[in-house]
């Protein structure tokens, strides 16, 4: 099924689930104007652009990503994404775990723990070509092709620039208190507290919370928060849980509140998100509606 542009935008995406590799998410897409704001994944990121250019604005600087171009994201590792051209860019992403990635590090290199990729880029017009037969196997419901093809390009990833990740442990009064104003805002996701109740609930300054929690997660409490928020939209979509129960459970709110930030943290709207993940595969990408 060829995409269908979204009128006005020419943009289009599907973000979808093989029913056979679980621990898979998948994402096909043409953007121009859709910006992704900071945010994080659980897991790691495989992108790879066949058109146009993508900027990916990574701590270390913005990675200006064209075809051939292979992105990787660590986990939590917060990023930007936005068209680094007027036309866009027509890109394919894997999101695999971490479990995925590391028990495949654990059985084709001596790296142990988290594992992790010490560059953020690399031309590789292999395994570009790899992450897009990972997708096609998946589309036509071959899954031992899209597994074996999504080991090989991984265990080539690792040989390349893969390492184990430094465990990161608050040290610092200002990192503990980050790590702990994050596990409140964690428990109080529907209702939080504003940044000076949490700094006095903490012993601490709004401000000095507010430097601690951007050098330690890469964004704001408020911007960590609603990231924090879609991801567990997400848990509840996938559960089955509809859009609107879920907006309120996870502290939008209402259901427009959710649609808006998830479609520009996820890249499609939860609508279209949860219907995917109800399907086992199907050939080509869906409207971006």
């Amino acid at each position: 099924m060829a995409a269908i542009p979204e009128p006005g935008t020419g943009e289009w995406a599907r973000y979808w689930q093989y029913a056979e590799l679980p621990d898979l998410d998948l994402l096909r897409a043409r953007y121009v104007r859709h910006t992704f704001p900071r945010h994080s994944h659980e897991g790691y990121v495989f992108g790879t652009i066949s058109r146009g250019v993508e900027d990916v604005g990574m701590p270390g600087g913005t990675v200006h990503a064209g075809p051939g171009t292979v992105v990787m994201i660590n986990p939590e590792v917060p990023h930007t994404a936005r068209a680094g051209v007027p036309e866009g860019w027509v890109y394919a992403t894997l999101y695999p775990s971490s479990q995925v990635i590391n028990d495949i590090a654990a059985e084709t290199t001596s790296l142990r723990g988290t594992v992790g990729f010490t560059e953020t880029s690399v031309v590789d017009p292999y395994v570009a070509r790899l992450i897009g037969e990972v997708h096609r196997a998946a589309e036509e419901g071959n899954a031992l092709a899209a597994d074996t093809v999504l080991r090989v390009m991984v265990t080539r990833l690792l040989d390349r620039c893969g390492s184990a990740l430094p465990t990161r442990v608050p040290r610092s009064a200002g990192a503990r208190d980050a790590a702990r104003a994050r596990a409140v805002l964690e428990g109080r996701m529907a209702a939080p507290p504003t940044l000076e109740a949490l700094a006095a609930e903490l012993g601490t300054s709004p401000f000095a919370l507010l430097r601690a929690f951007k050098k330690q997660y890469g964004m704001p409490p408020h911007a960590w928060l609603t990231d924090a928020r879609v991801r567990a939209a997400r848990r509840l979509l996938d559960a089955g849980t509809a859009p609107a129960e879920a907006a309120a459970e996870v502290g939008f709110t209402d259901q427009p509140h959710l649609n808006r930030h998830f479609t520009r943290i996820v890249g499609v709207p939860p609508g279209a998100y949860q219907r995917e993940r109800a399907r086992t595969y199907k050939t080509g990408p869906d409207l971006l509606t």
